[in-house]
């Protein structure tokens, strides 16, 4: 970005971005790139062996039944609030 190359060349262009994210990264978006750019060389390799990559995508989609939300949410709110859920009498 500072470089021009993504803007024809105009160094100036993406500026206010780059100097925010230097200086006032309130979303951390710089502290996580490193890892976020590993993961994908990771899943690149990964994706490249098609026969692993098609098992593996396989599994995914068959082990998906054990992902709830609701059981997600009361989870969360035992494990980590320590709270339950309160009766209603209708």
């Amino acid at each position: 970005m500072i470089s021009g190359e993504l803007s024809h060349g105009d160094k100036n262009l993406f500026r206010p971005l780059v100097d925010s994210l230097l200086t006032k990264d309130d979303y951390m978006l710089l502290a996580d790139y490193q890892s976020y750019i590993d993961c994908q060389d990771t899943v690149s390799l990964a994706y490249a062996n098609q026969e692993a990559w098609t098992r593996m995508s396989i599994l995914n989609v068959a082990r998906i039944w054990q992902f709830s939300s609701d059981r997600s949410i009361r989870d969360y709110c035992s494990d980590i609030w320590k709270t339950w859920p309160v009766s209603i009498e209708l």
